[in-house]
């Protein structure tokens, strides 16, 4: 490494160990985005208020016992538009989010709350549809929606729809949360299908690619993983917002380690790469909505990539890089071109109002 990485690193280090501040007097759509404005916003803000042990690991799910039950809780709400796309809709996104977040902390999920913000003059047929969905999602996933909540503002208040989910399961099999070096990086297939497709749907491009959201629940996938690979995975993560390189920046900063990544080992399909280039977009900070970040022991990935490609969902698996010592929090891209460049947390928000 020159002086000049040196240097280039240590500034990066001293920027990320600041206390967060929120720089701005009102919020913006960044701060939805899941890159660097949301961590701010929830350590400035949030984490500030309600700080607790629970939620200061800021995992997907909160994991607690109950009488000796160990159960894991999550909660997410959906403003993607527009609301039905090629591949989905809101309905099965708010389900699949809320199971994948359950089944990303080694959770089964069982039981899912929904609550509806509706505007005023919403079609009661698209309601009955996005309901229709959610009931069909929960059925692949093996959970029930057993709670929920309605709400009407004035028309123009909530474009349409709104959703809500919050889920509980129980947790029998967790990652052992320790990532150390020389532990391999998967990912359950190629990533930013879901962002790509939002984007398309909306029209506002003269683009036309055959494409369709990735969103599905990935319980059953990360189940066998884990059965597979006793005691063997590390940390999963689902990449939604923010994409692959939020999750691999998050996954750097916890271990205190590198995460270093073979560019071309990263499933990415073709119409998803050229969409991205046109609009000068990395797919790896474009959100997925069914695909699975996976840190397992070195000795481990070829059975956790052979479990995972088993399954219909996890067939395009791939082991894209491994975590290194140096340097401790950062994510390193090894280029086609046979250069490295660091990857670090999402700027701004390309795609704004993507789930």
């Amino acid at each position: 490494m020159t002086i000049r990485e040196e240097q280039v690193l240590e500034r990066i280090s001293r920027a990320r160990n600041r206390k967060a501040r929120l720089r701005e007097d009102a919020i913006t759509l960044a701060h939805g985005s899941g890159g660097k404005a949301t961590h701010t916003l929830i350590e400035a803000v949030f984490r500030e208020a309600f700080g607790n042990p629970l939620l200061d690991r800021l995992d997907d799910s909160a994991r607690f016992t109950v009488n000796g039950a160990d159960l894991a809780f999550t909660t997410d709400s959906y403003v993607v538009s527009p609301l039905f796309f090629p591949g989905g809709d809101i309905g099965d996104l708010a389900v699949n989010g809320t199971v994948n977040d359950l089944a990303v902390s080694g959770a089964i999920p069982l039981h899912l709350s929904a609550g509806f913000i509706l505007e005023e003059g919403f079609p009661v047929a698209d309601l009955r549809r996005i309901t229709e969905s959610m009931q069909r999602a929960a059925d692949a996933a093996g959970v029930d929606i057993v709670t929920g909540d309605t709400k009407v503002v004035e028309r123009g208040k909530a474009d349409g729809c709104y959703i809500n989910t919050a889920g509980v399961g129980v947790v029998q099999s967790p990652p052992t949360g320790e990532v150390r070096p020389g532990d391999a990086v998967l990912v359950t297939g190629p990533i930013g299908e879901h962002g790509v497709t939002i984007m398309l749907a909306r029209g506002e491009l003269d683009i036309e690619a055959d494409l369709v959201s990735d969103t599905a629940p990935l319980n059953c996938l990360l189940a066998d993983l884990m059965c597979s690979c006793p005691g063997a995975v590390r940390r999963m993560r689902d990449a939604t917002r923010g994409g692959v390189a939020t999750v691999l920046n998050e996954l750097a900063a916890d271990a205190g380690a590198a995460v270093v990544v073979e560019e071309d080992a990263i499933p990415v399909r073709p119409a998803v790469r050229g969409a991205c280039e046109l609009l000068g977009i990395d797919p790896m900070y474009v959100a997925c909505e069914g695909r699975a970040v996976v840190v397992v022991a070195p000795e481990a990935s070829e059975a956790a990539l052979a479990s995972l490609r088993s399954h219909p969902l996890g067939a395009e698996s791939a082991v894209i890089g491994r975590v290194k010592d140096d340097p401790p929090g950062t994510v390193l891209l090894k280029t086609a071109f046979g250069g490295t460049r660091i990857v670090d947390l999402l700027v701004g928000d390309p795609l704004p109002r993507i789930c």
